[in-house]
């Protein structure tokens, strides 16, 4: 699968769902500002080449929580520790 314009995304073979990486602190915050300059999010959308919802999300949550960090996901805790895992 290919796609147009934007070649730093990973491409997909065979399935139509793809997963990223997750967006650095330096383009949410980009993002952050653009919003706090006026710009709606379709303009902060077209402007940083990132999908609409995913704006959307970013003003969200940093309206709630303040802050564009990355926060922890719940999930079940690993069997190993860390140090374990490294031998």
């Amino acid at each position: 699968m290919t796609l147009k314009g934007n070649t730093d995304l990973p491409q997909s073979s065979g399935s139509s769902i793809m997963k990223t990486k997750e967006l650095t602190k330096q383009v949410r915050d980009k993002a952050v500002e653009k919003y706090e300059a006026g710009l709606g999010y379709k303009k902060i959308s077209r402007a940083l080449n990132i999908s609409l919802s995913t704006i959307k999300s970013i003003i969200r949550k940093w309206k709630e929580y303040g802050t564009t960090a990355n926060l922890p996901r719940g999930g079940r805790p690993p069997k190993l520790k860390s140090r374990t895992r490294r031998k």
